[in-house]
């Protein structure tokens, strides 16, 4: 299950995703919120609806959207099991999936324009974690959450 929210900085290019979703790049996606436009939305309640949602199956993976990504990337690293990044790059998506299992990917809905959005929104899912060396890390990153 892929889970999408956002604050209000991001609820436009999260509103744009769910239609290239069910439109152009069919998966299970569930809007976690918020399910209207309000400029008193807060990132940090959105991240943590988001993080409960994911951390009941593994395989469960996010979009948090605010205006700048940084925000909401922050609160939903604050969750166990969540392994939140800032996709500001097609790039930078492909290798937090790949060396840091990334699960979350934050987006900057105020910089990023929806056709490059998608890249990374895409490269993202579709790019599968490399384990070895890497896994180790991780391992170190779980004994700091205890």
């Amino acid at each position: 299950m892929l889970y999408i929210a956002s604050d209000h900085g991001g609820y436009k290019l999260k509103k744009y995703l769910l239609k290239y979703f069910k439109n152009q790049f069919p998966i299970d996606c569930q809007d976690v919120g918020p399910f209207e436009f309000d400029e008193k939305d807060d990132y940090p309640d959105y991240a943590s609806a988001l993080a409960v949602k994911l951390a009941k199956n593994p395989k469960n993976q996010g979009i948090l959207i605010c205006g700048s990504g940084n925000g909401i990337c922050m609160a939903a690293n604050k969750h166990p099991k969540t392994r939140a990044i800032l996709g500001y790059s097609i790039e930078a998506a492909e290798l937090g999936r790949r060396h840091n299992d990334a699960n979350v990917l934050c987006l900057a809905g105020r910089v990023l324009t929806d056709e490059h959005a998608v890249a990374i929104v895409k490269k993202f899912l579709q790019t599968d974690f490399e384990g070895g060396r890497h896994q180790k890390r991780l391992e170190k990153i779980a004994k700091i959450e205890k």
